[in-house]
């Protein structure tokens, strides 16, 4: 076996019983070296922080007459061995203690096992257990569990089936923590039937489940969907245990299938039946409210919580200001920031990032940047996240000397860049039209580019009408292409006017599968409406229909659009009646269509109906409106004429919204 150096010389001179040399004239010992007792040596073993310095010391007092190393000694050592993953260092110890005849208790056992787990290696862990009588130690209950929950951390399920039979061929009844290790693995892996046959079998044996046990099987079905079969599962709890742990993997179930009212019942039959809600049953439902926008009610809650004295937590806090962030109330945020802070409450890298990224999503970059610099001063080190986040504020600004400036300062930290970081580094150098910087840097990533990376590259070359580049792009993407990769051809293709390409990749669309959606039937439609050829575009908006995909404003503005540019503009009232009767709402852009079709065919008293019309729904004109109707005007019944008739409209708009 190849040991370390450190352990090389480690403990390899046992002490004779016998001189190898005797002498004659004896003298007295000068300055006899004390003996250590072993509370001395455990003491020392406990404080002593450097691992090198602890196997010096271990060492020396082992090749000395000061100590005889025990059973507790060894042990020691090697869970300090053990938390620095020093395998070969565990392995030289336990032969040693076999050489000089000190059995394993079964404690240490354990502490020999626990360092296999931690360093990831359950099936060498599993190895040396089954040597363990080598090492005069005999199996136990206790042993057992170490070994089963280590093979449950590196999920190898199958070895611990065996392991379990051998537990009971030896006689050893299995007891609570034994029982919720194998409940842990079934649900782990799927088997939610066989971990409630496992909570019938445990009351059977006169195990009781405890919270434990129904926390872990709640918890896994509220995960594939099986909450109803959960709030079954707790109304069937007996026991006499803290319930808090189960209702609280129950509320987590409900409120992630969107279920604020059940959590709420929920919130009140803990009340009811006696059961202390705490920060978790609080914070999830938190959460849960600023995830859905209802920010003001996460406050009431946060009252509440205040009321029953239960201090919030960072993560508390941390919801609330998520929720005020992406409402983009940035000073409700930065309140409760400073209020978490007041109270003692330590920010964590999360918060920090929730803080930049809502600052970011309304481009007010120098706040998010103060915000980095806050962390930093309060000992938070940014992370890739914090980095990525940054750059990808600067990329929607398409400010690539800041995105650049962040990415250095990443490097120059120690911090390596994900494929998130690298798509919004790649996009901000294509929206500043640095194609060339934008493909040396992703042919030089550290790590595999995504869909994202190429469809934002894919993009830009598109918007720039670079589309034979894109297409070059796309080949070498291969079967990560997806749906929004074609939908961004389609709009290059429609850029430059080449429905041959376009066709033929919405043909290869539908021969690989790729369904298309609303936003790729509206790129169609808009590109034979932009080439006057609106009939093709009315028989894709049919076809669409057909498919199962509605159309929406924009599917209608587009085609009233093309309608109106051909002169068709009776076709295009036709279209706007359909669009109510979908229930869909004409805006701006519908409008000044029809604004510009008919007087763009000197149908004024037309175009002043359809003003008025839009007037009537709520709609305001803006001054492209005024100036087309105006121009009109001006030409059939002179300035005054056309003043006077706009003031009229005007007029009734006041009137309108005063109603």
């Amino acid at each position: 076996m190849h040991l370390k150096p450190q352990y090389s010389s480690l403990l390899k001179l046992p002490k004779p019983s016998i001189p190898f040399i005797f002498n004659t004239n004896p003298k007295p010992p000068q300055n006899p070296i004390p003996k250590l007792s072993e509370f001395d040596v455990l003491n020392r073993l406990n404080n002593e922080q450097d691992i090198n310095s602890a196997t010096q010391f271990f060492k020396s007092i082992s090749n000395s007459n000061t100590f005889q190393h025990t059973s507790l000694t060894y042990q020691k050592m090697i869970e300090k061995l053990g938390l620095n993953c020093d395998i070969n260092g565990v392995q030289y110890l336990l032969q040693q203690m076999k050489l000089e005849g000190i059995n394993c208790s079964e404690d240490l056992f354990v502490s020999v096992i626990s360092c296999y787990r931690r360093a990831g290696l359950a099936d060498q862990g599993l190895k040396m257990f089954y040597r363990i009588q080598d090492f005069g130690c005999k199996p136990s209950v206790k042993i057992y569990n170490c070994v089963l929950d280590g093979l449950l951390d590196d999920n190898r399920f199958s070895m611990m089936i065996p392991v379990y039979g051998n537990m009971k061929r030896d006689g050893l009844e299995p007891d609570k923590y034994t029982y919720n290790i194998l409940l842990k693995a079934l649900c782990k892996n799927g088997r939610i039937d066989g971990a409630r046959k496992m909570l019938d079998e445990m009351s059977k044996r006169g195990c009781l489940p405890d919270e434990v046990s129904y926390t872990t099987i709640v918890c896994s079905m509220c995960d594939v969907g099986m909450v109803k079969e959960a709030k079954e599962v707790v109304a069937s709890v007996f026991g006499d245990f803290p319930m808090v742990s189960v209702y609280n993997a129950l509320i987590m179930g409900v409120c992630r299938d969107g279920d604020v009212n059940e959590a709420f019942r929920l919130m009140e039959k803990m009340v009811v039946d006696g059961v202390e809600l705490n920060v978790i049953t609080f914070t999830t439902i938190i959460n849960t409210l600023s995830g859905f926008g209802e920010v003001e009610l996460s406050l009431a809650i946060l009252a509440k919580m205040l009321l029953r004295n239960c201090k919030p937590n960072v993560f508390t806090f941390t919801s609330l200001i998520k929720g005020f962030c992406a409402k983009g109330k940035m000073e409700d945020a930065c309140e409760l920031y400073n209020k978490m802070t007041r109270e003692g409450v330590l920010p964590n890298v999360v918060s920090y990032n929730t803080l930049i990224n809502g600052f970011c999503s309304i481009g007010n970059m120098r706040k998010a940047v103060s915000f980095v610099s806050e962390m930093e001063r309060r000992a938070c080190p940014p992370n890739v996240t914090t980095y990525g986040t940054l750059i990808n504020g600067y990329a929607k600004c398409k400010d690539v000397v800041g995105a650049s400036e962040t990415w250095n300062k990443m490097m120059t930290q120690g911090c390596n860049p994900n494929v998130v970081v690298y798509t919004s580094m790649v996009d901000v150098l294509c929206s500043n039209v640095m194609f060339d910087e934008a493909y040396s840097l992703m042919n030089n990533m550290t790590c595999a580019p995504n869909a994202a990376t190429f469809n934002a590259f894919i993009k830009s070359l598109c918007s720039c009408g670079k589309v034979d580049s894109a297409m070059k792009l796309f080949f070498q993407m291969g079967n990560l292409a997806n749906l929004t990769t074609y939908n961004e051809l389609l709009t290059g293709f429609s850029k430059v006017n080449d429905f041959k390409a376009a066709s033929d990749l919405i043909l290869e669309m539908e021969q690989n599968g790729i369904g298309l959606n609303l936003a790729t039937y509206n790129r169609i439609i808009n590109m034979y409406c932009c080439n006057n050829m609106v009939n093709e575009g009315l028989k894709v908006m049919a076809k669409m229909v057909v498919k199962g995909v509605k159309p929406d404003v924009v599917t209608f503005n587009i085609v009233i659009h093309g309608c109106c540019k051909c002169g068709k503009v009776d076709l295009a009232g036709q279209l706007l009646e359909s669009m109510s009767r979908d229930g869909l709402r004409a805006d701006l852009v519908t409008y000044t269509s029809l604004v510009h079709g008919m007087c763009g065919l000197g149908g004024v008293e037309k175009g002043e109906e359809w003003v008025w019309r839009m007037v009537n729904d709520g709609v305001c004109p803006d001054k492209g409106i005024w100036s087309v109707l105006v121009r009109c005007l001006m030409s059939r019944i002179g300035y005054g004429g056309a003043i006077d008739l706009v003031n009229s409209i005007l007029v009734g708009q006041n009137n309108i919204s005063k109603t």
